[in-house]
């Protein structure tokens, strides 16, 4: 399509750093997603037992989140290598450190925290369904965050768009089948794009926590511990998969849908079978509480 020479869309000019001290270091508004995620996290959680929602204590919620930071750290990092970018794992192994460079997945995470909160509840005591319940309730908090810091950071962008709260992202390759500008302060054209990290941020952050929060203190004893477990991997999945309708896939399709699109179906039958496992779990005989 012919290009236009004047616009009057946004250009993405922000900074990935809130101090930088030089070009790859400083302080990263993405490593500050991760700690705001984190500490409302942990606020919900002795909110939770202030209510008589909880059997974590001030001192067991400390371990707890020790061993969900270490998991969602790894889960997120190494899910990405092997989900997204497996090619240049095997090439390059190395590069599985090169956290600098960016590359998280979501799906990653919650495998890593699955991991961490089974392997905390053993050492602990604890129930390992009540605590996926808790974590659940409070894990899209982190999951808006992260969102922000993925508009902030420019990546993740969204599919060319002609809405007039399009973005011009610098980095975003051009697509000439779609409409596109010639942006004076770059000195080259590019597509104004939806900004589909912050349609991210809304459905999977704001309208999945509020959703988990209502779910979480609506039921009480009537509702069987995993099913919010259950309940957030299949809201997260319809919420996910809305978003990918606006995202440009940063990776190659698999079976014709992007990967967040595939592995969010994955996600969804997860939820289903586990929502199913809690409730035969409270059948009489079944074990279940």
């Amino acid at each position: 399509m012919e290009a236009d020479t004047t616009h009057g869309y946004w250009v993405h000019d922000l900074s990935p750093f809130l101090i930088r001290f030089s070009e790859d270091f400083g302080l990263r508004y993405y490593s500050l997603a991760y700690i705001a995620g984190f500490a409302v996290a942990y606020a919900l959680f002795r909110v939770y037992h202030r209510a008589g929602r909880s059997a974590l204590d001030p001192a067991r919620l400390e371990g707890l989140f020790l061993a969900l930071i270490l998991g969602v750290l790894l889960g997120a990092r190494i899910g990405f290598m092997l989900l997204y970018d497996f090619g240049e794992l095997v090439r390059n192994p190395l590069r599985l450190f090169a956290v600098w460079e960016g590359g998280m997945s979501s799906h990653g995470g919650f495998i890593g925290v699955a991991l961490a909160v089974w392997i905390a509840t053993r050492r602990m005591g604890l129930d390992l369904w009540h605590v996926g319940d808790l974590v659940a309730s409070a894990a899209p908090a982190g999951l808006f965050f992260g969102r922000i810091a993925n508009f902030i950071n420019g990546e993740l962008w969204g599919k060319p768009a002609d809405v007039g709260w399009a973005v011009l992202f610098p980095a975003a390759p051009l697509d000439r089948s779609a409409a596109y500008v010639y942006v004076a302060e770059w000195g080259y054209h590019a597509n104004p794009r939806h900004p589909s990290q912050l349609y991210a941020a809304f459905f999977e952050g704001l309208v999945l926590l509020a959703f988990m929060q209502w779910r979480f203190w609506r039921g009480g004893r009537r509702r069987p511990t995993g099913q919010l477990v259950g309940e957030f991997l299949c809201a997260y999945a319809v919420l996910r998969v809305i978003g990918e309708v606006f995202r440009e896939p940063d990776a190659s399709l698999l079976f014709g849908l992007s990967r967040g699109t595939a592995y969010s179906l994955v996600a969804f039958a997860l939820g289903v079978a586990v929502i199913v496992l809690a409730q035969v779990r409270r059948l009489p005989g079944a074990g279940g509480g």
